[in-house]
């Protein structure tokens, strides 16, 4: 599932001042390393001095970060952290929000991804945000922006570049644009989504290529599970279902089993993910 919506409730003015502080983070903290330090243009620079047709691969053109509530931030740009941590906040409710509809549209109880997500009182789902910049690529044919994948988890809200393009999704077997729409967030969701909805929600394909003039923002917030929760197809969508739509038949599992798979097939199809899953329980 992917759609950008607009009316998200988030002011405008708070966009704006992430829009801002997240620039100029880059510019300040992050630019001059990348370009100066990073093995990625060192190794691309090398390729073009070879003279062939080569691409690199297993590398992205994209500097990035993460922010969670427990790991060090920028600490040089003026208001960073006092706003990313009001728009976290922000894009959280709002992630919750629409586990809600979602349970609705399902017609299944309402909390009950999010229940599922927790992994009992104990746990918390997890919450992060990645700070992504894709800078101008001399040479972008040679090099992709992030290589085509799925995401792992559940709710992924992505607030984009207004101006610099290059976010593509797959869609009936053809890589099609986003356009970005201002202010928008852009709604996807992950695997873990695809298993609790029995197929109904779909994981996205999705990439970004690089380009060569300008600098693309994309800001990705991530609701995840608990790694120690416990992942499975809601028992009504199952006795709800005939053989066509869940053909594939979605295993239960535990979160942080299915990351361990992941992060080695991050890039490679999906269904083998889940069927390494299945077969270790």
């Amino acid at each position: 599932m992917e759609l950008n919506l607009v009316n998200h409730g988030i002011p405008v003015e708070l966009l704006d001042r992430v829009k801002k502080v997240t620039t100029e983070c880059y510019k300040v903290e992050r630019e001059e390393n990348f370009f100066n330090d990073s093995t990625l243009v060192k190794l691309l620079k090398e390729l073009i001095e070879k003279n062939g047709e080569e691409k690199l691969e297993n590398l992205d053109w994209e500097d990035v970060f993460l922010l969670t509530d427990d790991n060090e931030w920028p600490r040089k740009t003026l208001g960073f952290k006092e706003t990313m941590t009001e728009y976290r906040a922000e894009l959280k409710k709002l992630a919750e929000k629409l586990m809600e509809v979602m349970d609705e549209n399902l017609g299944i109880p309402k909390g009950h991804i999010k229940k599922m997500f927790t992994g009992g009182d104990e746990e918390n789902a997890f919450f992060g945000t990645k700070v992504s910049h894709y800078p101008s690529c001399p040479h972008p044919e040679r090099v992709t922006g992030v290589r085509a994948h799925t995401d792992a988890g559940g709710i992924i809200l992505l607030f984009q570049d207004n101006e610099v393009g290059g976010l593509e999704i797959l869609k009936d077997g053809k890589w099609t644009d986003v356009q970005p729409i201002p202010n928008a967030i852009c709604i996807n969701t992950g695997d873990q989504i695809e298993v609790l909805s029995n197929g109904r929600y779909k994981s996205v394909w999705h990439r970004v290529q690089a380009v060569p003039n300008g600098t693309k923002r994309l800001i990705a917030s991530f609701y995840n599970p608990s790694y120690n929760a416990t992942i499975e197809p809601a028992s009504q969508l199952i006795q709800k279902e005939n053989k066509d739509v869940n053909h594939f038949g979605y295993p239960k599992f535990v979160f942080g089993d299915y990351m361990s798979v992941y992060i080695k097939q991050k890039f490679l199809p999906k269904e083998p993910r889940f069927e390494a899953v299945k077969a270790a329980n």
